[in-house]
């Protein structure tokens, strides 16, 4: 039998779940080796058999709560899909703000319709077998994940930073333009778009490893006299929540 696939949403924008179905042509091939069976926004039929389940958006309501509960317990293997799932994502920046102050500013005096807790990343109420991060996910590293999985071999994230990316793709570093970016200390795998169009690394994929946290501390200080924890402060944009669990 085809492994039973399905995509669920929490708290985001659903950008990560749109991915997938903007992989076209390759979806039909994903098709024919996997049976979706559980998609919001590709289909209207629900089953709960579920061999992989794919999850985007961060943990940041009561329901959200329950239905991640649920996800996990429905599916043999779970993956966090996208900066919101694996990191809490832009939803996180409410937990640096008074609550009554963002819910009045949101909802005005309909708030109290509305439930809240502080947002998190997948992993902060269930275990999560895998993650894909980034902001949206990127697609091809989704279908190259699937391609894996599908032939009982074991994923792995890169073990690299953006920089790596830069240098390969030839892109100036943009430090020598005294921008301050998070590549040095970024999970690589986006193939370093963002500075490829002169834009910084905002950290959208997460803190590679603690060894290039040390790293790029040590390097920033010595080539650009720049303070690693100055930088670092740019990881709330899109982990607020990994920015508390950094060492």
């Amino acid at each position: 039998m085809k492994p039973r696939i399905a995509i669920f949403s929490l708290t985001s924008c659903e950008g990560c779940s749109l991915a997938i179905l903007e992989l076209e042509d390759c979806l039909l091939d994903i098709l024919g080796a996997v049976e979706i069976v559980n998609f919001r926004e590709g289909m209207t039929e629900r089953s709960w058999d579920i061999d992989i389940g794919f999850v985007d958006g961060a943990v940041s309501t009561p329901e959200d709560m329950k239905e991640i509960e649920h996800f996990r317990e429905c599916s043999k293997v779970l993956v966090a899909i996208g900066a919101c799932a694996t990191h809490g994502g832009l939803n996180t920046l409410k937990n640096y703000q008074d609550e009554s102050d963002y819910r009045k500013y949101v909802y005005g005096d309909q708030a109290a319709r509305f439930p809240t807790i502080p947002a998190q990343p997948l992993s902060g109420v269930v275990d999560v077998d895998y993650q894909l991060p980034g902001c949206p996910m990127v697609k091809e590293e989704f279908l190259e994940f699937v391609k894996v999985v599908l032939t009982g071999r074991t994923w792995h994230l890169p073990e690299d930073p953006v920089c790596v990316e830069c240098k390969r793709n030839g892109t100036l570093c943009l430090y020598e333009k005294g921008i301050m970016c998070l590549g040095p200390v970024t999970r690589a795998g986006c193939n370093a778009i963002c500075p490829s169009y002169g834009a910084k690394c905002e950290g959208c994929r997460g803190v590679v490893h603690d060894e290039a946290l040390k790293a790029a501390g040590i390097n920033l200080r010595e080539q650009y006299d720049v303070d690693l924890q100055d930088v670092l402060a740019d990881l709330r944009m899109f982990g607020a929540y990994q920015e508390k669990t950094l060492p």
